[in-house]
């Protein structure tokens, strides 16, 4: 098989272009569920303590 055939069919392969297209997309889902956890951990810390000052009084 020459050397212009190989290349021709590595171009041709679309097997790991996709497998990149999954892996990018689950980076940037896990990114914007770490993103929304550290806000959310922030206001639910806000409401526990708002909770447990009124709890106190």
């Amino acid at each position: 098989m020459s050397r212009i055939n190989i290349f021709a069919r590595l171009l041709a392969d679309r097997s790991g272009a996709s497998a990149a297209e999954y892996a990018l997309i689950l980076a940037i889902i896990g990114a914007a569920i770490a993103i929304a956890a550290i806000g959310l951990g922030g206001a639910i810390g806000n409401s526990m303590t708002d909770a447990a000052n009124n709890i106190s009084q």
